[in-house]
């Protein structure tokens, strides 16, 4: 997309993302090529994708690992950049990313960037949602491959450096987004949980669950000093832990009614 090669391929992972996507590509300006991976849009995503030059389209299905794996095939410059729908790179992570990938003969092979997370138009503080350091930056012959159908990480052969300059991350936009968002993802968490044999659910695990989500956030993280949004963050997390264990404690049910 950019005038000035830089050797940096973006992998932006979609699904309608009609309301984000444009604020997304045009903070990713100045890369080379954008890798749009699509789950199935079907609001005006992909029709919004194809007005911007040197942007590929792949359609990828499954987990969050695989869809990112699916970018990484195809992306043709030596240095690899993810961005998610709901973030953009400001100028001066920009500014740094082009600094540090220009070294040669560096050991480093991955950056991890730090967030500016930003829930319900305020931008967080406290609550544990800052530095909030993710692996975005790879060279592509480092990367081995990304792994976890959730939370996933990616696996690379090589050193990994910090960057000092933040990937600004517009998420929890609405209540009601928040609240669909976690009956999607818990239903993952849960089977994982399922999976690996967690042991059965009952009133001491679901209390201790909720009380160490509120202790991490809300007092050893000091959630509330972001105000009201830390507060209902607060909330939201413990609600979110909650029903992952409730989903998990219907599943052995249900096993235990088969059995």
């Amino acid at each position: 997309m950019g005038k000035k090669k830089v050797n940096v391929s973006a992998i932006v992972l979609t699904h309608n993302s009609e309301k984000l996507i444009d604020d997304c590509l045009k903070s990713l300006s100045w890369v080379d090529e954008v890798i749009i991976v699509d789950d199935a849009s079907i609001d005006r995503t992909l029709e919004k994708v194809k007005k911007y030059n040197g942007v590929k389209i792949v359609f990828g299905k499954g987990n969050f690992s695989t869809k990112r794996n699916s970018g990484a095939k195809v992306a043709g410059k030596s240095w690899l950049l993810y961005v998610d729908d709901d973030e953009r790179v400001t100028p001066e992570l920009k500014g740094e990313i082009i600094s540090v990938i220009s070294q040669k003969d560096s050991s480093v092979k991955g950056y991890a960037i730090p967030r500016k997370n930003i829930y319900l138009g305020r931008e967080m503080k406290y609550g544990g949602w800052r530095p909030d350091y993710v692996l975005r930056l790879i060279k592509k012959d480092a990367l081995i491959k990304w792994e976890g159908k959730l939370h996933e990480q990616p696996k690379i052969k090589g050193e990994i450096g910090k960057l000092n300059n933040k990937l600004t991350h517009i998420g929890h936009r609405s209540l009601e987004e928040m609240v669909a968002k976690t009956n999607e993802w818990s239903e993952i968490e849960a089977k994982l949980l399922f999976d690996t044999g967690h042991p059965k659910m009952n009133v001491i695990r679901f209390f201790s669950a909720g009380f160490r989500e509120f202790w991490f956030r809300g007092v050893r993280k000091l959630g509330f000093l972001d105000g009201v949004v830390g507060v209902i963050e607060i909330m939201y997390q413990v609600f979110s832990k909650l029903i992952t264990y409730s989903k998990l404690w219907e599943m052995q049910i249900k096993k235990n009614v088969k059995d």
